[in-house]
Formats: C-alpha cells, structure tokens, sequence
C-alpha cells in the first residue's frame, strides 16, 4: 500500500471508530480516500463516506458542532444524496447519504459492490473492490475521476509475469 498521509491517517483514526458506533446500515470510503487506501497514489483533498440516509441522519446530529454549513458540493446537477460535510482534524469530511448519480435522463444510485476491508492500526476500513472502485469512478465520468481510475488501474498485477517467446 502506498504510504497513507499524515492528515488521512489522523481523520481516519478518528472517523471510522465513530461511524461504527453511529451507523446501523452498512458504509463505505469511497472517493480518493478509498483509492489511496488500495495503495493508488492520488492526492486526497477530503474524505468521502457513502452511508444510507438514515444514517446521514443521524451523523448531522452526533457531528451537530462539526459541521460545515458554508460548504457548496461541486457538481449538484450531476449528484444528490443526504450531504453535509464536517470539520475533522486533518482533512474534511463529506457524508453522502443515498448518493445518486445523474445518468442519462434518470438519478441512479451509487452501488459500491463488493467491499473489501483495508487494516489502519488495527481497525478494519471498508471501500469497494479494486474493480469497483474503477466502476464508479468511470461513471462519474470528470476528469479527475478518470485519472484515479486509471491510478487503480496501474495497481492490477499482470496476468503473467513469464515471456511468452515463440518456438524456433
């Protein structure tokens, strides 16, 4: 795994502990967040955490305090979910609560399909597979999207590590 920056690491510590506590559905990292922590080397601006709505519920009310009212998500017309972002020491957090994705003339929701666990100091991360992750970011389609995907891309193993030579 790449190496995980100091003000990642800092807000993880703190987050994850608390999403298990306060979330009852299933949750996930995704984002470049969730890149970095399969080992792709993208630049991680903020955390992204996909929960159901209930969920982002109730973390406005826990993280009442935290919360960042003046924040604008980029790309309202291409998303919608139960969104607010808090203030956590490192690196800000965003909570999407049944994220939806703008495809075609139809609001599609963001499956993270198969989560893998990822270990930080002893405490167990969930984001999407490699494959998936790739899956999302392709259908959110910006630029800076495609530029993670292939970063994950580049951390497939070849299927074969012998040359193949022709016989004589």
């Amino acid at each position: 795994m790449s190496h995980i920056p100091p003000a990642l690491f800092v807000t993880l510590a703190e987050l994850v502990p608390e999403l298990y506590v306060h979330c009852v559905e299933p949750w996930c990292l995704i984002g470049s967040a969730a890149a970095r922590m399969l080992g792709a080397e993208v630049s991680v601006a903020d955390i992204d955490v996909l929960v159901s709505r209930d969920d982002a519920d109730t973390l406005m009310t826990h993280w009442a305090e935290r919360r960042d009212s003046a924040h604008v998500p980029a790309d309202g017309d291409r998303f919608r979910s139960n969104y607010a972002r808090f203030r956590f020491a490192g690196l800000p957090v965003d909570v999407m609560g049944g994220l939806q994705l703008h495809a075609g003339d139809a609001w599609q929701p963001v499956q993270p399909g198969r989560l893998m666990l990822v270990g930080l100091q002893g405490v167990a991360v969930p984001v999407p597979s490699l494959d998936d992750q790739i899956r999302i970011f392709e259908s959110f389609g910006r630029d800076k999207d495609l530029a993670r995907a292939a970063a994950l891309r580049r951390l497939r193993r070849p299927p074969s590590v012998l040359p193949i030579v022709p016989s004589p």
